[in-house]
């Protein structure tokens, strides 16, 4: 029901970027497992996963900010203090620290040690997603809401 409201433009803007972006982030991170050891992989993960991670953070704080209520002047749709904004800014530090700490150092590293980091930081980042697609759809906590 949320996505038929008459948001701005702007905010509709920052939406579809907001979503590109995280398709660019947690796209490649599904395929990571078969592409592992080669350099071009942990260039990838520094130049377009990383970076698109934080595009996230950024787009997904300017909607937080932009949100108003159709039709009722300045009434926001959502406060930083909603549980499901709260969450989800918590996944996000988690899939940022998994990316970074875990995932990044054994793209190249083939040893044993750095295979279970990897392994960790895939499936730390798998279910990241999965909770934060829940909470993006069905906002829990929500100030105005949910659906």
């Amino acid at each position: 029901m949320l996505a038929i409201w008459d948001f701005s433009t702007g905010y509709q803007l920052l939406g579809f970027l907001h979503i590109l972006a995280a398709i660019v982030a947690f796209g490649p991170i599904l395929v990571y497992p078969s592409l592992r050891g080669t350099e071009r992989i942990a260039k990838l993960h520094l130049r377009m996963t990383l970076p698109a991670l934080t595009l996230v953070w950024v787009l997904g704080m300017g909607m937080v900010g932009m949100g108003k209520l159709p039709g009722s002047g300045d009434v926001k749709a959502w406060e930083m203090s909603d549980t499901w904004i709260v969450l989800a800014l918590l996944c996000w530090v988690i899939a940022m620290a998994a990316s970074w700490f875990l995932i990044r150092p054994a793209l190249t590293d083939q040893s044993e040690a750095a295979t279970k980091k990897f392994g960790a930081g895939i499936g730390i980042t798998h279910v990241i997603l999965v909770v934060t697609l829940f909470l993006m759809i069905f906002k829990p906590g929500a100030s105005f809401g949910g659906l």
